[in-house]
């Protein structure tokens, strides 16, 4: 077989794995309380999504759900359907927690479903990753909460509080135009203007020689 034949098998089945994994890593993840936030950076604004499923093995709903927050200057709860959404400041009036509780007439979040509750925050720490404590609480009284940590052997507990992984903050100078690059735009400029100058010079020559 060609080598190069072979290179892109290796790559088609890589990719496929990769995409494999892609689908039923959501999966497992989403039996518990989760934080999700694809392009937020350190020190920046932006949304937080959580997903919160039902798991009680009884036929209760969840009512309630409070997220500890990572003392935000803003954190703009989006309306939920048959939700109230109010959150919790410190001293420094700083937001600390936000909470999402059912409105009356409203069934929650029934067994074996989940409902998403999106929030715009910011700024966020300049930290990879960030936790977010929440304590989910069902309609029979059952109380969650989804405050453990990582195993040290990197196992995932019983309750694993919800984490929000963030990319670092680009560094000025990254986006900042090359020095020799600048350099080479001035000296450009520069010859541009004298060949500019250069050829009016030899106009006007012409112009009184022909004269």
């Amino acid at each position: 077989m060609n080598t190069s034949l072979r290179t892109i098998g290796a790559i088609a089945a890589t990719a496929a794995t990769v995409g494999l994994a892609g689908l039923v890593a959501p999966g497992v993840a989403s039996a518990h309380v989760t934080a999700n936030g694809p392009g937020l950076v350190q020190g920046g604004y932006g949304v937080i999504t959580f997903n919160v499923p039902n798991e009680t093995a009884d036929n209760a709903t969840t009512t309630k759900v409070s997220v500890t927050v990572p003392n935000l200057k803003s954190a703009r709860p989006e309306a939920v359907p048959g939700w109230q959404a109010t959150v919790a400041k410190n001293a420094n009036d700083e937001i600390t927690a936000v909470t999402w509780q059912v409105q009356p007439g409203s069934a929650g979040i029934a067994p074996g479903g989940f409902q998403r509750f999106a929030l715009s925050a910011g700024p966020l720490p300049e930290k990879n990753t960030v936790s977010m404590p929440a304590v989910q609480t069902y309609s029979d009284g059952e109380v969650v909460d989804w405050n453990q940590p990582m195993n040290a052997d990197g196992s995932e507990p019983e309750h694993p509080a919800p984490e929000l992984t963030l990319a670092a903050e680009e560094s000025s100078t990254a986006a900042a135009p090359d020095a020799s690059d600048t350099t080479a735009r001035w000296l450009g400029g520069v010859g541009l203007a004298v060949g500019v100058i250069g050829a009016g010079v030899a106009v006007l020559a012409l112009r009184r020689k022909s004269s």
